[in-house]
This record gives structure tokens, C-alpha cells and sequence, in this order.
């Protein structure tokens, strides 16, 4: 393995989580600040509306990972990552990067002119979960913030609990204070009321003590303005995330979902069983507007293909990112599977060209371009 795994990497705290303690997910202490709006679980979600990431964005978010970051000696490897897939953006749409004080210069210097960097304290560079959550309502665009706790305590992360809240302040977005702990990998909208969720990473006592399925719904249909949601049983405790739905399952084009399938010949083991549980759940679902679901896999690279690897090594082509007018897609080292994955995504993305990024580090530790990344949608 050639660097940390955040599908395995377990920080402080980390066996009493796994062991089903109840871990309090609350938002931080302090007054109201003006732009902030309450969001009471049983309030109607008042015209909001998550857009599908296909959707126009106004700009992108990124974060940089600091040198003394949880990646230590690989810190330089994953920042080299980073600086690929923001400048890549960055050719598309604007690209905002968070990045610390002492880090604001090394940043600038790796991404170059194309991407802004502002001075905002961060731990590590996973945007997707620790951003605020985009919704727009005919006043205007909204930002979510989950009250990120480190994918339920297990890894500490004091800074990136607070860079919803910055981001939304920076740009004067009004703040909502959701009534529960997520992430922005553990949601996945079609834009028309339908959403996509893992069981484990959501109804859990990491992050949401004492909340049932039917309660935690509610608040995210009231949130999102979603009206149908999706249930995926994902895994739980095998990885940091408890299996973000986002390495799993993607909507493409309209009605249509891609499904990381995992290479010939792996498992049986919970990765594989998570993909078959999520396939029969999706071939009798039906989205919001009644409509059956069409079924696209997506296989991912075979693993004698990519050298040495680890063996949690995230070989999704499924977290990909959609920008203006192009989509970003990992590149892995399995020839034939990286320009399968290519082509299937192409053509469910009509119109869009396809990049290609290497992101060996990234993926080594256990995330992809999706995770690194959080669009603001246009208005």
C-alpha cells in the first residue's frame, strides 16, 4: 500500500464508534449567526431543490491537504493529486481551493493561475463531505451544513467540521442547520425528487444516535426537496465512510443509474454483496416520477492490472465528477477498463467531454474525484 487508506485508517475513538457508542451529532456551540436558518425535521422543505451535479454550476470547491495531515509522508503525493484534478476543472469552470495559511502559497504555486486559493483552515482535502451542501430556492441558492464529525468520530477533524459554515459565510449564502450528521458523498439526487442513499452511513449511531430510517428521511426529503428516496443497504464499519453512496451507485442521464461492479472474479465478500443488494433493490425501484430505473454497470479495473496496489485501494470509476461541458473520470492503469469506463460515461453524458485523471494517492487512500469536490450549483 503506498499510502494511508481512508477506508481502513481509524483515528481516536475509532473502536469505541465501531463498538455502537452513541455518539452525540450536534452542531457547534454558539449563537445564531445572521444568515443562518433553522430547519426543524417536521417543517416542508418551502420550495427548496437540490439540483442534479449535470446542472450548470457557478463554481467548484476543492481543499488542500495540508503536509501535517493524516497522509504524513504521502502528504506531497496526494497535493501533486489534487493540483491534477483542479487544474482539470479548472479548464471548465471556476475553482475555488481551500487551503490553510502555511499552505495557501505551495497551492497556488501547484495549481497555477487557473484555480483561486483563499486562506481557510483545513484538515484534509475531502471537500465532498466536509462542504456545505448546495439547494436552491426561488430566493436564491442556500447552503446545508451536516455537521461533519469525522465519518462518525473516527478520525479527528476540528477544522473541517467548520468549512460548511466558512465557505456559506465567504460567499453570503444563507446557512441551514441541518437536524442531523451526513455527508455530501452519502447523497445522490436525480434533480427531479429522487435520491440515492446508503442505510449504513446514515442510519447509524456514529452520526445519528436515537434517529430511525423513517425520521431521517423525512429530514432529508424536507432538506433536499426530494419526495422519493432510495435505500441501498451499503456496509457498514468496513470502511471510514460506512460505504458513501457515491463509490456505489450514480445517476447519469435521465432514469438511468451506474453501478460500480466489481471486478471478474473478486469475493464473495461485503464489497460484492453490496453491489448485488444494491442491484436488486434498484431493478424494482421506481424514481419520483414513477418511472423504472435503467441499470448501467460500470465494472472497475482488474486489480492484477494496477501493480501494486492495497487492498482497499478505491477502484471506482463511479466517483466521477460532472462539470460544464466535460465530465472527470479517474484513470486507474487497467488500460481496457479505463477506456471502457471512458466510453460508457461518455455516452451517458452526450455532449460532454470526457478527462481522464490519474489519482493514484487519492485512490490509495480510499476516496476518488467525487469525494474531492463540491459544486455550487448556477442560479
Amino acid at each position: 500500500m503506498r499510502g494511508p487508506n481512508r477506508r481502513t485508517m481509524l483515528g481516536a475513538g475509532a473502536a469505541a464508534v465501531l463498538a455502537g457508542a452513541g455518539l452525540t451529532a450536534c452542531a457547534p456551540p454558539g449563537r445564531k449567526k445572521a444568515g443562518e436558518e433553522k430547519v426543524p425535521a417536521s417543517q416542508k422543505s418551502a420550495g427548496r431543490h437540490m439540483p442534479a451535479e449535470t446542472q450548470r454550476h457557478e463554481r467548484t470547491y476543492m481543499a488542500w491537504p495540508p503536509l501535517d495531515s493524516e497522509w504524513e509522508e504521502w502528504a506531497e503525493d496526494v497535493q501533486a493529486d489534487i493540483a491534477r484534478i483542479a487544474r482539470s476543472i479548472a479548464e471548465f469552470e471556476p475553482v475555488v481551493l481551500l487551503a490553510a495559511p502555511e499552505e495557501v502559497k505551495a497551492a497556488r504555486r501547484a495549481c497555477g493561475s487557473g484555480v483561486e486559493v483563499i486562506q481557510v483552515p483545513v484538515d484534509d482535502l475531502w471537500m465532498r463531505d466536509t462542504g456545505p451542501t448546495f439547494v436552491t430556492r426561488r430566493r436564491g441558492l442556500q447552503g446545508i451544513d451536516f455537521h461533519f464529525n469525522g465519518w462518525g468520530g473516527k478520525q479527528e477533524h476540528d477544522r473541517d467540521g467548520q468549512v460548511a459554515r466558512s465557505a456559506l459565510t465567504r460567499e453570503g449564502v444563507p446557512r441551514i442547520d441541518a437536524p442531523l450528521t451526513a455527508e455530501g458523498g452519502s447523497l445522490e439526487v436525480d434533480g427531479h425528487g429522487t435520491l440515492l442513499v446508503t442505510e449504513s452511513s446514515l442510519v447509524n449511531g456514529n452520526r445519528n444516535p436515537g434517529k430511525s430510517r423513517d425520521e431521517i428521511e423525512a429530514a432529508l426529503k424536507n432538506l433536499l426537496g426530494v419526495t422519493t428516496v432510495i435505500w441501498l443497504k451499503g456496509v457498514r464499519g468496513k470502511d471510514i465512510t460506512d460505504c458513501h453512496v457515491d463509490a456505489l451507485a450514480r445517476f447519469a442521464e435521465d432514469g438511468v443509474v451506474l453501478l460500480s461492479r466489481p471486478p471478474e472474479g473478486a469475493g464473495p465478500d461485503v464489497w460484492t454483496r453490496a453491489y448485488d443488494q444494491a442491484r436488486g433493490v434498484l431493478e424494482t425501484a421506481t424514481d419520483a416520477r414513477g418511472r423504472k430505473l435503467e441499470l448501467v454497470n460500470l465494472p472497475e479495473p482488474d486489480p492484477s492490472e494496477l501493480g501494486r496496489r492495497g487492498p482497499d485501494f478505491l477502484g471506482s470509476y463511479a466517483n466521477f465528477y460532472a462539470v460544464n461541458d466535460a465530465v472527470i473520470i479517474p484513470r486507474f492503469g487497467d488500460r481496457k477498463a479505463d477506456r471502457n469506463a471512458a466510453s460508457i460515461i461518455g455516452e451517458l453524458h452526450p455532449g460532454r467531454k470526457v478527462v481522464q485523471v490519474q489519482i493514484d494517492t487519492v485512490a490509495e487512500g480510499g476516496g476518488g474525484i467525487h469525494c474531492a469536490t463540491q459544486q455550487q450549483p448556477g442560479l
